[in-house]
């Protein structure tokens, strides 16, 4: 693979793949990943909005090769498939970048309801287990390839109503850490070939939660354009030096 130091190509040759590309993190992800040259094949459960957001990232950068697969992450076989896939048709994987989220929580502690426990467990726990399982191989195979976890502040200090949710990006970051592990151990004393790392932020904001509520501060929010530049940059550390780190792109707690 190809890896110039700066300018737009520092991803000229690399394949990406993007779980959870359909919301706003998503849409700005492809169009950064398609301007830095990478091949980039996103996955989302939503059809329809991940369609739109493929046809974003292709008119904006003409030429990229920008792809959707609809992918029930939930189900292990079926991202293993999407990985098989992948690396069929374009000979090689790159990157993992997990942007599958979503939220639960209450006023309070005692409010907590376990039924958002169930919900988040599988939305940020399985489908990082099973993209985990699925991708290590192929990012092996790669020599420089990466699997990045899109995390949150809250996981290393929880609040009373934020319990589910923190508690499982939390176990999401352990079974990140857990992947690091495995690559280091793969290297052996040559070091890691490849990286898993997270990224750590407070909460995410774009343009149109600004429209929405124009006179908020949005204190400490990172723009899902910042976490997507963040997220190409990885490639430009040796994959020694960000393996098995939290990257905090918000005041760390």
């Amino acid at each position: 693979m190809t890896t110039p130091t700066n300018g737009n190509g520092l991803l000229n040759g690399a394949v990406v793949a993007v779980a959870g590309a359909a919301g706003p993190a998503g849409r700005a992800t492809l169009l950064r990943l398609a301007e830095a040259g990478a091949t980039v094949v996103a996955a989302d459960a939503d059809a329809a909005r991940l369609a739109d957001a493929v046809d974003a990232a292709r008119y904006a950068h003409g030429g990229a090769t920008v792809t959707g697969d609809t992918v029930d992450l939930l189900d292990l076989e079926a991202t293993r498939a999407w990985a098989d896939r992948t690396e069929k048709e374009f000979g090689r994987i790159d990157g993992l970048v997990h942007l599958v989220g979503g939220w639960r929580g209450s006023s309070t502690f005692a409010e907590t309801d376990l039924a958002d426990w169930e919900l988040l467990e599988k939305l940020l726990i399985r489908t990082v287990q099973h993209t985990s399982l699925a991708f290590e191989a192929p990012l092996l195979r790669s020599g420089n390839g990466r699997y990045l976890l899109i995390s949150a502040a809250g996981a290393s200090k929880p609040t009373a109503g934020n319990a589910a949710y923190s508690a499982s990006k939390a176990a999401a970051e352990a079974w990140t850490l857990a992947l690091a592990d495995s690559f280091r151990k793969a290297g052996g004393e040559e070091g890691p070939q490849a990286a898993a790392a997270i990224l750590i932020v407070k909460a995410l904001v774009h343009d149109a939660m600004r429209a929405e509520r124009p006179n908020a501060k949005f204190a400490g929010f990172t723009d899902v354009n910042d976490l997507a530049g963040a997220i190409v940059d990885v490639w430009d550390k040796p994959a020694q030096e960000v393996n098995g780190t939290r990257l905090w792109l918000t005041p760390q707690s």
